[in-house]
């Protein structure tokens, strides 16, 4: 539980907030990782958005660590839900890490068109969020934006960059459930 409490300490002092610590008490995460948690962060002075984290999906005996967060608009208990499943994936099919893209099963929110996930270097926090050191383990933080079809096979086809510069460029509203996709 050491870990959790560190990665705690070190997302409350990032985001300058305190979370409330949200415990599963049913589903499969729990065969996994028993100590499993999501963070969530309301806005603040210096946020304007709720913010979902990870905290115990990685451990320190992985040998890339990385835990996830996500923003939305708004409070939204099933982000929470959505979490858990992607860190239930993570740890018991396929070991995620930087640039991956993963199918969540459902739209994000609402009725979104983004039905996927890529996982990207936390932008909008920095490399001070991107880094936690825990017992000399480097654990990576890293931001989980919500996508759709055509984003994923935009990827698939010119690259994770080709995907980012068309984020720049175009109307992307990361917390806009209902955006349209950046892909023509």
């Amino acid at each position: 539980m050491v870990y959790n409490e560190e990665l705690i300490r070190f997302y409350t002092e990032s985001w300058m907030n305190t979370p409330s610590v949200i415990k599963f008490e049913s589903g499969p995460i729990l065969a996994c990782k028993e100590t499993f948690r999501v963070l969530e962060f309301s806005p603040n002075s210096t946020r304007d958005m709720w913010t979902y984290a990870t905290c115990g999906m990685a451990s320190l005996n992985d040998e890339k660590p990385i835990e996830l967060h996500l923003f939305s608009s708004k409070q939204d208990r099933s982000i929470v839900e959505l979490l858990a499943a992607v860190s239930y994936y993570h740890l018991s099919e396929v070991n995620f890490n930087l640039w991956d893209t993963m199918n969540f099963g459902r739209p994000w929110q609402d009725k979104s068109i983004c039905l996927h996930g890529l996982i990207s270097l936390p932008y909008l926090d920095g490399p001070k969020i991107e880094n936690l050191m825990i017992a000399g383990k480097c654990i990576k933080s890293y931001w989980l934006i919500p996508i759709s079809e055509s984003e994923v096979k935009f990827k698939a086809r010119f690259g994770v960059e080709a995907l980012e510069e068309l984020f720049d460029t175009r109307d992307f509203n990361y917390l806009d459930a209902s955006r349209k996709s950046v892909v023509p």
